[in-house]
């Protein structure tokens, strides 16, 4: 990466909360409703940096998980362990919670890793899945699909689990307006030389508009079930 292309991501995390960023309508990152009422052991695949770590109850066993290849070098993963999600290192009926959060389009395999978790999961023991729907290419090559949210729980039910609640993750409005920014900002970014900050103020005004407008308009307007960022999915083992 180019020390151009390196001090615009510095620059753009500095405004990540606010409407110039071309992510902002994501909002903050929560944890599950209900995982702080879990106790025993949680597992996290694709941990990341650990941040849904402060969420969880005192009295649980947090294992964080992710893959060498891509969890250090992307996310400046801190995991309890690194491996390969369609292959645990696990025995079954080991955790009483799972946790695989904007994963299952990063790998090759989806349905493996879904089986995987039902494996390790016990009796009882609840999941909860999140993928997006509407979103770019991101941290290429290793993404390989979107689903539906009837995919979704297809692929859930497939392996065992019961769908006990699936959630938007977004209004329709909002996942639009966040469409746009993101194809804004992507274009801008990809020029080259001294055309990449001629287009930067011009980039930032249109991000801005949009972000505003489509926030209102979303407090404004009907959200339409048929158009989102992503799906999260509460599962139950029976």
């Amino acid at each position: 990466m180019s020390n151009a292309a390196t001090s615009l991501r510095r620059l753009a995390r500095r405004f990540r909360r606010t409407p110039l960023h071309p992510q902002w309508l994501l909002g903050c990152r929560s944890a599950p409703k209900g995982l702080n009422t879990v106790t025993g052991r949680i597992l996290d695949i694709g941990a990341a940096d650990r941040w849904v770590e402060p969420f969880l109850a005192a009295t649980t066993q947090y294992i964080a998980l992710d893959f060498p290849s891509t969890g250090g070098d992307m996310y400046g993963a801190r995991p309890c362990v690194f491996a390969d999600a369609a292959q645990l290192p696990f025995r079954d009926n080991t955790f009483q919670a799972v946790l695989c959060l904007e994963v299952l389009e990063h790998v090759p395999q989806p349905t493996l890793v879904m089986a995987e978790i039902s494996r390790v999961l016990a009796p009882g023991g609840t999941a909860w899945i999140s993928m997006p729907f509407l979103y770019p290419v991101h941290d290429a090559p290793f993404d390989f699909q979107r689903h539906t949210i009837f995919g979704l729980q297809r692929d859930a039910q497939a392996v065992g689990l019961e769908v006990v609640s699936v959630q938007k993750s977004n209004h329709s409005l909002r996942t639009a307006g966040l469409l746009t920014c993101l194809a804004i900002a992507g274009g801008a970014y990809e020029k080259a030389g001294w055309k990449k900050w001629m287009l930067l103020p011009l980039a930032l005004a249109c991000i801005t508009a949009v972000n505003l407008s489509s926030a209102i308009g979303s407090r404004l307007w009907p959200d339409w079930a048929g158009m989102t960022h992503g799906h999260e999915m509460e599962l139950r083992k029976p």
